[in-house]
């Protein structure tokens, strides 16, 4: 195998591909990034549930395929002087090449480098990047990171007609993100989506308006993202019923600025640790939500404006949880829904309506073993 390639062109496809690979296997080739040369440069990375192959223009003068070490390689590359890089190869030992700089290290057999899974089309559509970015991006925080119940450990993709839903749960909250596809795939179909995989599809899209592809298979979900392929495998099991999860019943509704209530919760949460169950205590009045925090250290008391009532409403959440869902909000206002120290918390855009939210994210709330006063 020999070929040349622009130095920015190999790191950013190293860079892309190594996404996939296994940081430490007992199988070597897994932990390496699989170069094939023919009719062009493809470069792979498969930890065995995620795949990413991108392809990077190249002057290939001999054909050939071999593995190499995905943090080694890469770190060559990226110390490489900005000019063009050539890679040839005799046997296992590989030449590289960039200006008056010479490497020469050992690869590994390409036979040991498993195959990507193929996935026989069921169903597809397709969206701008940028949208399937946010969409992704709004939601993945709520993923489960328990694998007691794998399935939550992914989104669901759920397409009826024309709209693309997008939702998270892990049992403690929930993240809903709905848009409208340009084509309709002509038939409805939901699948999910590991949160791991999710990730790295939202670091290859970017921000570009170019069109990305998803196909399903009976077992594995492929994303054609410009010249870079993610084929992942489909989380099996029944996903929970979020529809049955949202209540549009609660009868306290706020409307509050999304940075100035982060800001008061950031302030009382200074003394908060993860390791500690002490919840982030909210007592609702009367245009104003009083927030305070009590542990080991110390406490800590703050005031948010809001525009409502909450009939003076005491409720606890996790400020960890609640912090993450704001971030998520698009706006810079939110109404903030509740009903009773045990219901959840619906938060969405000022703009959407119940029952048609494009954004939505649900906090439950922590039982709170005591009353307390303002």
């Amino acid at each position: 195998m020999k070929f040349s390639c622009e130095k920015a062109l190999l790191q950013s496809a190293i860079a892309t591909s190594s996404r996939a690979t296994a940081p430490k296997s007992s199988i070597p080739a897994l932990e390496g990034i699989l170069l094939e040369a023919d009719q062009e440069l493809r470069l792979t990375g498969f930890n065995l549930e995620t795949g990413i192959r991108t392809v990077v223009p190249a002057d290939i003068s001999e054909s050939g395929t071999l593995v190499l070490s995905a943090r080694l390689f890469g770190d060559i590359i990226r110390r490489l002087p900005d000019d063009m890089v050539t890679i040839s190869t005799d046997g296992l030992t590989v030449h590289i090449q960039c200006g008056v700089s010479e490497f020469h290290i050992q690869g590994i057999d390409p036979e040991e480098f498993p195959e990507l899974p193929a996935v026989e089309p069921q169903n597809a559509l397709v969206l701008p990047r940028a949208t399937l970015s946010d969409m992704i991006n709004r939601t993945l925080f709520a993923v489960s990171q328990n694998d007691a119940r794998p399935i939550l450990t992914g989104s669901l993709f759920e397409v009826a007609g024309d709209l693309l839903t997008v939702v998270s749960v892990d049992g403690q909250r929930l993240a809903l993100r709905r848009e409208k596809l340009a084509e309709a795939p002509g038939r409805d179909f939901s699948f999910v989506v590991p949160g791991m995989a999710l990730g790295e599809v939202r670091g290859i899209c970017g921000d570009g308006e170019e069109e990305v592809s998803i196909t399903t298979g009976s077992r594995h979900v492929l994303f054609r993202i410009g010249t870079t392929l993610l084929v992942t495998r489909r989380l099996e099991g029944e996903f929970l019923n979020y529809r049955q999860s949202i209540t549009w019943k609660n009868t306290i509704n706020l409307k509050v600025d999304v940075k100035q209530l982060m800001t008061s919760i950031d302030r009382v949460s200074l003394i908060l640790h993860e390791n500690t169950k002490n919840p982030l205590r909210c007592i609702v009045g009367d245009g104003m939500i009083y927030l305070s925090s009590v542990t080991a250290i110390g406490n800590a008391s703050d005031q948010c404006p809001v525009e409502g009532s909450g009939d003076d409403l005491h409720i606890g959440f996790n400020h960890r949880f609640l912090m993450e869902a704001l971030k998520a909000v698009p706006t810079e206002q939110a109404k903030l829904l509740m009903g009773t120290p045990s219901t959840p918390c619906i938060i969405v855009p000022t703009e959407d309506a119940a029952g048609e939210e494009s954004y939505l994210f649900m906090v439950l709330p922590v039982r709170m073993s005591a009353s307390w006063d303002k």
